[in-house]
């Protein structure tokens, strides 16, 4: 079967793509963000995943507000993504696990998720851009893609124990693929920020942390909240954060535990408080 190892996490904003393309990793502004990834490199060049299961949601490139599914699952041979007229360099195409996707996509049905299948998917800045800074020096990254899109965009939004209960199923669903692949997932995003409204600039570092500190000790911590009460604590844009505990629930599946590999957190990047995580399954 397959061997789920560990999981990944980061914040997805268009600006870190731009800083990125003009080289502005070390300028003092970009340097305290970029230095959180190089311990988790380090770990990615032992640890080797073959395959990289992404929680992630959609800026409107593949879903707009007339048509926006709750969970869809990428079931294509490569995903694409575009400018979105950020600015961002379009990168390679990334190619996708479809064994692996078809296997997730039954598992998920079986355990009565009404999901989206997309044969065809485009992918934005919050799929692609992580990879740029968990592989800087690959395009694309060496390992094949399984996009799983979560709407933190249009209200009703997913209670924050369906997106817990979605990760726990495809944990489960990854160690029954009949596979000798090593599996990862990864959640992008968050963490608190809002970018319009009265509250525009709203970051909140007090939630953040404990946010961060559930991910070790008590990954079901931030289903106590309703979809409302998430926004109120982190944001409009913060309740992004679903996509981490969909990572931190599918590793809940496997092992004994998990244990921290590394984790940054720094305000302010654009406006937005940004995390970094990386977790290994023990």
């Amino acid at each position: 079967m397959a061997n789920l190892i560990g999981g990944l996490a980061s914040s997805h904003i268009p600006a870190i793509g731009a800083a990125i393309a003009k080289g502005q990793q070390q300028a003092p502004y970009w340097k305290p963000f970029f230095d959180g990834f190089p311990p988790i490199h380090r770990w990615l060049e032992t640890a080797r995943p073959d395959v990289m299961v992404v929680f992630y949601n959609d800026h409107g490139l593949n879903f707009f507000l007339d048509k926006m599914p709750t969970f869809a699952v990428g079931a294509a041979p490569e995903y694409r993504n575009a400018d979105e007229g950020w600015g961002i360099p379009t990168l390679p195409a990334m190619a996708g696990a479809t064994d692996l996707s078809w296997h997730l996509i039954e598992h998920l049905m079986e355990e009565e998720f009404d999901i989206v299948t997309c044969q065809e998917m485009l992918v934005d800045h919050a799929c692609t851009l992580p990879f740029k800074l968990f592989w800087p020096d690959a395009s694309p990254a060496p390992v094949k893609i399984v996009p799983i899109n979560i709407n933190t965009v249009q209200f009703p939004l997913p209670k924050a124990s369906r997106v817990y209960a979605l990760g726990q199923a495809v944990g489960r669903a990854i160690q029954s693929w009949d596979s000798d692949q090593r599996v990862m997932v990864m959640a992008t995003g968050g963490l608190s920020h809002q970018l319009e409204g009265e509250r525009a600039g709203f970051i909140n570092k007090a939630f953040d942390l404990q946010f961060l500190q559930s991910m070790e000790s008590n990954p079901a911590w931030a289903t106590q909240f309703t979809d409302r009460q998430l926004v109120e604590l982190a944001g409009t844009q913060g309740v992004e954060l679903l996509m981490w505990l969909a990572m931190r629930a599918a590793l809940s599946t496997a092992g004994s535990g998990v244990r921290k590999v590394h984790s940054n957190y720094h305000i302010p990047t654009s406006n937005t408080a940004t995390g970094v995580l990386a977790l290994e399954v023990v």
